[in-house]
């Protein structure tokens, strides 16, 4: 029977692919606090300015920017064994759906920089889209054309779908999260401080259901004691290296 894997990324995993981190010693909060507002809710639903801003600092940030690294490939290499069965994330930069790891495995806790949507009539769009027309757009709104409304444009706020300081995590996502971490054979954290909540949960709920925790983290974190195996390597090396090691043990 194929093992069944479960893994929580953080921030690590992307800064191995050159994203600077958010809440770390050199993180981008830790150094600019001010730029926390990029993601304040109320400010951003309240002034054009401040959504202008917001817009211009995630087109022209590392996040919108980056590629997938090694530690990325890695984990659809370990999908594509049958042997993924979660990949919930902290990070949302959408590097796991760009390196191909599929959307029904992945759990975007923080939410994605990948789509966006009308905070009126909640109509999807890809940011992509809404990136390449800033210059003309820079404050992006709704053009659906409501039915209802005799075909006017609904001109709704359009945001990323990132949640933002202020917001709820998406509908389902820890209760998913928690539902297969538990069902799991093991559970990897790659790169993550455990110090968000409720992210971090994942990790004792799955301890208190008996699954045996891998920790791969250049610093300690908080639950190192609940972790049966702890690695403290370059993720960029170390994560390939363990998904080779256990597809091999495996076949």
């Amino acid at each position: 029977m194929t093992k069944k894997i479960a893994v929580l990324t953080g921030a690590g995993i992307s800064t191995s692919a050159g994203i600077p981190d958010f809440r770390g010693p050199d993180g981008v909060w830790t150094k600019h606090p001010e730029q926390t507002s990029v993601y304040d809710i109320d400010l951003f639903m309240a002034n054009k300015e401040d959504r202008e801003y917001s817009w211009r600092w995630q087109k022209e940030s590392p996040v919108w920017n980056a590629q997938p690294g090694a530690a990325h490939k890695a984990l659809v290499k370990l999908e594509k064994a049958g042997m993924l069965t979660l990949l919930a994330t902290q990070n949302f930069d959408a590097l796991h759906e760009k390196a191909g790891n599929s959307p029904d495995i992945i759990v975007n806790l923080h939410g994605t920089i990948g789509t966006s949507h009308c905070m009126k009539c909640h109509q999807k769009y890809n940011t992509a889209d809404i990136m390449a027309r800033l210059d003309e757009e820079p404050d992006p709104h709704c053009h659906r054309k409501l039915k209802y409304h005799g075909d006017m444009p609904c001109n709704g706020i359009i945001k990323t779908d990132v949640v933002y300081f202020g917001e709820a995590l998406p509908d389902g996502a820890m209760e998913k999260s928690y539902d297969r971490a538990t069902k799991a054979d093991e559970l990897w954290v790659i790169g993550s401080t455990l110090e968000v909540y409720p992210a971090a949960s994942i990790v004792p709920v799955a301890a208190q259901a008996g699954v045996p925790i891998t920790i791969m983290n250049m610093g300690r974190t908080q639950y190192d004691r609940l972790a049966t195996r702890l690695i403290h390597e370059d993720i960029a090396v170390a994560l390939p290296k363990l998904v080779d090691e256990t597809i091999a043990a495996a076949q």
